[in-house]
C-alpha cells in the first residue's frame, strides 16, 4: 500500500498510539521516525509534517496518556461521595484505563527518563523548538503532580475523617499509581483476568490496607 503524503489528512490520535506501540516494542532510543511513521503508513517526511522531531513525538505521546480520563477522575474527586468510594472509583478506573491502553501505559513507566534527558537543541539543533519544548515539558510535569495530588488528597482527606488509618500519603500515593502504571507493562488482553478484574484485586488490596480498624 502507498504511503500517505504530508498533506493528506491523519488522525493524530493514531499517530500517539502506534507511537506508543513501538516506544513499548523497541524502547525510545531504538524507534525511529520512520519507524512511527510505517505504523501508521506514512512517510517520515509526512510524520515530520505533524512533529518536528521525536522529542516533542514523545512528549505528545506522555501528555496524551495523562490526559486519558482525567476529566472522569476530577468529577469523582468532586463528587459528594465518601472518601473511600471516591478513591474506589479512581482506582479502578485509573487501572482500566491502562488495560484499555497498555502500550501508552508502558509508556508513562518507561519514557520519563528520555524525556527528562530530552535536549531538543543538542539533538536536532533546533534552538526554535527549545523554548516551546522545555515549556511544555514542564507543564507535564506540573500536570503530573495534578493527577497525583488527586489520589493523595482523597487519601488525606479520608485519614483526617478517620476513613483510612493514618499512613504517609505521599509514600502510599505513589506506590499505588506506581502499581497502576506498571499494569501496563505486564497486562495482556489474552491473560488469565480481564481488565476489571485487575481493577477489583488492586481496589480490594489498596482498601483492605488502607481501611481504619477499631
Amino acid at each position: 500500500m502507498a504511503r500517505k503524503p504530508a498533506d493528506q489528512t491523519v488522525d493524530r490520535e493514531d499517530i500517539l498510539r502506534a507511537a506508543a506501540e513501538v516506544l513499548h516494542r523497541k524502547g525510545y532510543e531504538a524507534t525511529t521516525m520512520k519507524d512511527i511513521a510505517a505504523q501508521v503508513n506514512l512517510t517520515a517526511a509526512s510524520l515530520y509534517h505533524h512533529f518536528p522531531n521525536k522529542d516533542f513525538l514523545l512528549l505528545n505521546v506522555l501528555e496524551f496518556g495523562l490526559g486519558l480520563g482525567l476529566e472522569k477522575l476530577e468529577k469523582i474527586f468532586a463528587s459528594e461521595k465518601s472518601n473511600a468510594e471516591k478513591l474506589e472509583e479512581m482506582i479502578r478506573f485509573h487501572v482500566i484505563t491502562i488495560t484499555d491502553n497498555v502500550a501508552v501505559g508502558a509508556a508513562i513507566v518507561f519514557e520519563i527518563r528520555p524525556l527528562l534527558n530530552a535536549g531538543v537543541s543538542k539533538r536536532y539543533g533546533a534552538d526554535k523548538f527549545v523554548e516551546e519544548f522545555n515549556a511544555r515539558r514542564d507543564r507535564f510535569f506540573v500536570q503530573r503532580d495534578y493527577f497525583e495530588g488527586l489520589f493523595r488528597n482523597v487519601l488525606l482527606a479520608g485519614i483526617a475523617a478517620g476513613e483510612f488509618r493514618q499512613v504517609d500519603a505521599p509514600t502510599v500515593t505513589r506506590a499505588m499509581l506506581g502499581a497502576h502504571n506498571w499494569v501496563g507493562v505486564w497486562f495482556r488482553a489474552s491473560g488469565r483476568l480481564s481488565g476489571e478484574e485487575v481493577a477489583d484485586v488492586m481496589v480490594d488490596t489498596w482498601l483492605a490496607a488502607l481501611r481504619a480498624t477499631g
